[in-house]
């Protein structure tokens, strides 16, 4: 980015006049998504990007991006911790890097800013030329913050400051960090996007676009174009997916191998060091989990090298990227819907039904018979207060309610009829709830 010369007096003017205005809508903003951790202003820049890149050109720091949704309650103390809590992070955010708060994802630039949208919170760092030097933060079925501390975020900082200042002469290992350009670059573009003229109005907590809306939008247009596969749905997965579990705290270091895996094939050691992964260079779970997320659920070979192993070559058999991805958000948008909302019962309260311990249930809480998905349900016989207690013809065993919602999504398509069982006011009935949308 070049800048042409202005009178200083003119130049001078503009700025303060933009900045005022700037301050003046930061804290607008705050206000209406009641925005409490968002008040360090001598830290962060206030959800505007653009006015980041300018500043990190100017005294040549990378980008400290945190993304957070401000009215999700998971993640909160994490990011109370990041944006105003924690002396460690402050000192480091504040003095090396120029950090950004963003809150809502109408003007970030999706092509740059490519990670896993179904979490609660997340950060890139990257230069001013839009080169990605890493990603944090990691989110499984164990919930939102097991994988996320300072400690482990310091790490990453610190290797950050290491990448950036040997740049560009580390190039070549950062050029797959950066995602390929997508079809389009802005959230309130992006065709599959529901109710695009309510959320291009002024942001407030109910219009805010979330980080899942991406991934919800990619669903919606994949669906309708009929190029949706369950392949899609196996985003980002965990380095446990090819045998290796990696020290929270550290983000590189093997703690342990799984006995039969394809990192164990290959000979992978224990408290070696991930420095490198298809090439590119590792700072964070977060940053093996990109590399993954880019490889295909096929047959599919994976190079890494570690501190003291040097090179090894892991062979991934075909299904290998699939895991447990009932936490994530994004998963409701894909069809079919049910559109019952229905929470487990307490052991106590199977007891009571004669269910044995071993035996999941769900009672029905709400249909939302506003919704083609609820009325179908509703018409197939399904009511509120009712116990489900079965699938398939075989009683629920060891699944939440969030896994019996994947499992129809995996197993059943539009127009398939769920056979259930369930019990009303002691009696057992089989119904067949036909799927619609």
């Amino acid at each position: 980015m070049r800048f042409h010369s202005l009178p200083a007096v003119c130049l001078f003017t503009v700025t303060f006049m933009s900045a005022a205005s700037l301050r003046a809508e930061d804290d607008g903003l705050r206000q209406r998504l009641e925005d409490a951790n968002g008040v360090r202003t001598d830290v962060w820049v206030y959800n505007d990007i653009g006015k980041a890149m300018q500043q990190a050109r100017a005294e040549n720091k990378p980008l400290f991006v945190t993304f957070r949704c401000v009215p999700c309650k998971a993640c909160a103390a994490f990011d109370a911790d990041v944006a105003n809590g924690n002396d460690r992070v402050r000192a480091l955010a504040k003095e090396k890097f120029i950090s950004v708060r963003q809150v809502e994802m109408k003007g970030v630039d999706l092509s740059l800013f490519q990670f896993d949208h179904d979490l609660n919170w997340a950060a890139m760092f990257v230069n001013a030329d839009g080169v990605v030097y890493a990603r944090y933060g990691t989110q499984s079925a164990e919930g939102p913050d097991a994988f996320n501390s300072i400690d482990g975020l310091l790490n990453t900082m610190q290797r950050v400051l290491e990448l950036h200042a040997a740049f560009p002469k580390n190039i070549e290992e950062l050029r797959g960090k950066r995602g390929k350009p997508r079809k389009t670059s802005s959230a309130l573009k992006m065709a599959g996007l529901q109710n695009p003229a309510k959320l291009a109005a002024e942001t407030t907590r109910k219009n805010c676009i979330h980080c899942h809306m991406i991934h919800d939008a990619e669903h919606a247009q994949a669906q309708k174009t009929e190029t949706f596969t369950h392949d899609m749905l196996w985003r980002f997965p965990l380095p446990n997916n090819v045998g290796l579990e990696i020290d929270r705290t550290t983000g590189t270091r093997i703690s342990n191998v799984f006995k039969g895996s394809a990192a164990a094939a290959a000979g992978m050691n224990v408290d070696d060091e991930i420095i490198r992964m298809n090439g590119q260079r590792i700072t964070s779970i977060a940053d093996m989990q990109w590399v993954l997320h880019n490889l295909p659920n096929t047959n599919t070979e994976l190079n890494l090298e570690s501190s003291r192993g040097g090179s090894q070559t892991l062979k991934l058999k075909a299904g290998w990227k699939k895991y447990d991805i009932s936490w994530r958000g994004s998963i409701w948008s894909v069809s079919p819907r049910l559109r019952v909302w229905a929470p487990s019962l307490s052991f106590n309260q199977r007891k009571e039904l004669g269910l044995s311990a071993s035996t999941a249930a769900f009672q029905v809480k709400w249909i939302n018979r506003g919704s083609s998905g609820g009325r179908s349900a509703f018409e197939s016989g399904l009511r509120q207060g009712d116990v489900i207690a079965g699938l398939e013809g075989t009683p629920l065993r060891d699944i939440s309610p969030s896994q019996f919602n994947v499992h129809i999504k995996l197993n059943y398509k539009v127009g398939d009829e769920l056979p259930v069982t369930v019990l009303r006011a002691g009696k057992r009935s089989e119904l067949k709830l036909r799927l619609v949308e």
